[in-house]
């Protein structure tokens, strides 16, 4: 073989690789989405374990607190579902009648759970500060139309709702939603602040939790009904305020 004809070879691998790439990248985060979207449908499912066995939904944080220490238990809603996400060994491991940071809890605290990674999140690692990531977050409300207080959302501090408490319609409310992209420091499954209240639109690099993911044009969330929706960036954000909580009528529109 020639120079020249060596050159061509090497040109025509170059083009058809420069083909391939995006086709393949595509693929892989096609593969992600899927993956995101069944560990939202997951979660769903336990959220209806947990209301057909408790008659009500979690609690989104029992015993809220600000930081680490202290007697209160900080508890989040997703480790009341272990035991219908196939994670009854994990459940079994945790002493929910003590804080989520107690030494006792601090070997089943540190687990990470595939299910509440999000493939395509840009974070790295099973932990973040020491406990099991978590890329998923309860919805706790909305600051966009006015204050959060009381939390108008369907998982909250102190307070537990069945169905019929979610007036708004279990399809047309979000209970869970990525924050998967940008630093999280509680995001931890564990963790009683694994919930947060919405403010901005889809996706806004704000310092703060919000609906955010690495998919591209929005994030996925997981409805009351135990639908997986894809939320776009582009949503009114009067919509998707009202989707954020369980009880105020403001609006039959659905963001999906």
């Amino acid at each position: 073989m020639t120079l020249v004809e060596l050159l061509v070879v090497v040109a025509i691998v170059a083009a058809l690789v420069a083909l391939l790439l995006p086709a393949a990248q595509a693929a892989r985060e096609a593969a992600r989405r899927t993956a995101c979207v069944n560990n939202l449908r997951h979660m769903g499912c336990a959220l209806h374990g947990h209301l057909l066995a408790k008659r009500q939904f979690p609690v989104g944080c029992l015993e809220w607190k600000p930081g680490l220490g202290g007697a209160n238990r900080c508890l989040a809603w997703s480790a009341f579902i272990l035991p219908w996400l196939e994670e009854q060994g994990t459940a079994d491991r945790l002493d929910l009648s003590q804080p989520f940071d107690a030494a006792a809890n601090r070997s089943a605290a540190a687990t990470g759970l595939r299910i509440f990674i999000c493939p395509s999140a840009d974070r790295v690692g099973w932990t973040v500060g020491g406990y099991g990531r978590s890329d998923y977050g309860g919805l706790a409300g909305e600051r966009i139309t006015s204050p959060n207080s009381p939390m108008k959302g369907p998982l909250v501090h102190e307070t537990s709702f069945g169905q019929a408490q979610i007036t708004d319609g279990l399809s047309k409310t979000i209970f869970v939603a990525e924050c998967a992209s940008g630093p999280w420091a509680d995001g931890q499954w564990i963790n009683g602040r694994n919930l947060y209240d919405q403010a901005f639109a889809i996706n806004q690099p704000v310092p703060e939790d919000e609906i955010r993911s690495r998919h591209s044009g929005g994030a996925f969330g997981l409805v009351g009904d135990g639908a997986v929706q894809f939320l776009a960036e582009t949503i009114d954000t009067r919509v998707l305020a009202a989707a954020c909580t369980r009880a105020r009528g403001e609006s039959h529109e659905t963001p999906w």
